[in-house]
């Protein structure tokens, strides 16, 4: 393609939206390179100690749009101390010295301060996007400075954050000549709101299609959205409490009735039962519904309303849903293809039911083009998983939690290694694979023979021996994050295959047979990896035998060395 100029190779660059693709164009020659690094806009950073945001800039000095990510994905399971680090800080202000134009940031476990949010504000004239996924660290003060400062706005999404309210009043702090946005996430404060403000940032926003509330918004504030609206197709209900005789609950259902353009419905943090018949009519149209936060659908609720959602193909429910409320999905829900059920909170009384493997069969038998499964369930058997394997080998993400992480066959009281490798033998395409319940080194074996193209293996409660991390190390040529905790890995899996680390993101040990010395021998041989030890009880000692067992370790390649805000608990060796 030298032959065609410049400005045509760039066009046709700008179709190709996939990192590893552009990656990949970028290593046939240096035209390419060079085409390919100033046309570059989005860029996605796995690991923000993976490299500084100096040599991000200076890779891609046309940057609008920067994906960081900062914990390890354990941090999800407190697994990770609270103050280990990922500070958004330190490239922002990079970002801001360098006078990047950006336009959108999104994070991922990081920590995020009000500075931070108050500099990203003031610094870019164009910044239209904001997206935080369990990120800790600010208060509702940086939430109004983004509010107040970013007159182009188009997003800002805020999913599992810790925030501290401080006012209640940052909605305020919109001007009124915003008028751009496009989606607003709050679901997750938890904190009051000015009900009066929300309302009017809705009513000048023509362009609003996605709006999810916390619970602090009443039905009334709802029917008037809705009212001012009609163009959302995304609503996250906040509370769903009210008399059923009120004049406001007998308008809003009369409204609900002709609302069909709603795809996607969720929320629901408080809701009385007499008051669900109100929101049928929106379930023919959904494509995705997510209950996952909302205790007070009974499974005989959750039933009636899956008979009525034939165009669903993404649904995050509760466990209280029970076998039976999943054969209804097998049989109502044939296009579904995201499935995720989560574990409810019975508060000690011992009520809730939990689903098991027949659910799991039933949804596999009924919905062929399921891709994407995050189960957690009382127990499983090989013959479960093997129908499964058989029903849906299109499988790209398949996360199996058994409440007992140790818990056997259920009918056979084997290992669960059978199941689990027909999963691996018949998706072939699985990129992400979590396993619990009673597991082998077979298991591990079959892992890394069959899953040629997974990405990331989380492994907790499993193998035997040293050679079951080995099987998949050795075999799982795509393998980019490896964790593992609890599992009976010692040196010998650690140092075997050393050279595996440079190809892989990152690796998670916890709670396993590592020993400081095999630490020390891994950031010897490796230079170029950056070795973690994470001593948060105290109970190492640094320059101590090397014999110590490690309880944490985190293995990551970096071009950035060792990092500079490491607590004093965190090691690099």
């Amino acid at each position: 393609m030298n032959y065609f100029p410049d400005e045509v190779i760039e066009h046709v660059f700008h179709f190709v939206n996939s990192n590893k693709d552009r990656n990949s164009i970028s290593l046939v020659c240096k035209l390419w390179y060079r085409i390919e690094r100033f046309s570059r806009s989005r860029v996605l950073v796995g690991n923000c100690y993976a490299i500084t945001p100096e040599r991000v800039i200076a890779r891609f000095p046309c940057l609008k749009s920067l994906f960081l990510k900062g914990k390890p994905h354990f941090a999800d399971f407190n697994l990770v101390p609270q103050d280990w680090g990922g500070y958004v800080y330190p490239w922002i202000k990079c970002l801001e010295k360098n006078r990047t134009n950006l336009e959108e940031l999104r994070l991922k476990r990081m920590i995020v301060t009000d500075d931070s949010l108050e500099l990203v504000a003031k610094s870019f004239s164009n910044f239209k996007s904001l997206v935080l996924v369990s990120c800790e660290g600010f208060t509702t003060d940086g939430l109004a400075a983004i509010a107040a400062n970013c007159r182009f706005l188009r997003e800002l999404d805020l999913q599992e954050n810790e925030i501290e309210d401080h006012r209640g009043q940052w909605l305020n702090c919109f001007s009124e000549s915003c008028t751009s946005l496009v989606a607003l996430n709050f679901a997750c404060l938890k904190g009051d709101i000015n009900l009066a403000a929300l309302e009017r940032l809705v009513a000048r926003s023509p362009n609003l299609k996605s709006l999810r509330l916390n619970r602090s918004v009443p039905v009334e504030t709802l029917h008037r959205i809705l009212v001012q609206a009609p163009q959302l197709v995304d609503i996250g209900v906040g509370s769903f409490v009210c008399d059923p005789e009120s004049e406001t609950f007998l308008k809003l259902t009369a409204l609900l009735q002709k609302r069909h353009s709603i795809r996607s419905l969720s929320g629901f943090f408080e809701m009385t039962l007499y008051c669900a018949p109100a929101i049928y009519p929106l379930f023919s149209n959904l494509i995705s519904l997510n209950l996952s936060y909302a205790p007070a659908f009974p499974g005989k609720e959750l039933i009636k309303i899956l008979q009525l959602c034939g165009k669903l193909q993404k649904l995050w429910v509760l466990d209280c849903i029970g076998d039976k409320g999943l054969e209804i999905v097998a049989y109502s829900c044939k296009e579904l293809q995201e499935l995720r059920v989560f574990p409810s909170d019975p508060d000690g009384d011992g009520n809730a039911t939990f689903v098991t493997e027949e659910g799991l069969v039933a949804i596999s038998s009924g919905c062929p083009k399921l891709n994407s499964l995050l189960y957690f369930c009382a127990q499983m058997t090989n013959a479960a998983l093997i129908t499964v394997a058989r029903n849906c080998p299109n499988f790209i993400r398949f996360r199996l939690c058994i409440l007992d992480p140790t818990k056997p066959d259920a009918a056979t009281l084997q290992p669960l290694d059978e199941g689990f490798g027909a999963i691996v033998q018949a998706c072939k395409g699985l990129r992400r694979l979590s396993i619990s319940g009673h597991l082998t080194d077979q298991v591990f074996q079959y892992i890394g023979m069959h899953a040629k193209n997974l990405e990331m293996l989380s492994v907790a409660f499993a193998g035997g021996s040293d050679k079951g991390m080995l099987h998949v190390l050795n075999g799982c040529e795509k393998l980019n994050k490896l964790e593992i905790r609890d599992c009976p890995y010692g040196d010998g899996a650690l140092l075997n295959n050393v050279r595996k680390y440079e190809t892989m993101r990152s690796l998670w040990m916890s709670s396993c047979n590592i020993s400081m010395g095999g630490c020390r021998m891994l950031a010897k041989s490796m230079p170029r990896l950056n070795v973690e030890v994470i001593n948060e009880n105290g109970d190492l000692n640094r320059d101590g035998d090397d014999d110590q067992l490690v309880d944490k370790l985190f293995v990551y390649r970096t071009l950035a060395g060792p990092r500079t805000d490491a607590p004093d608990f965190v090691w690099t060796l």
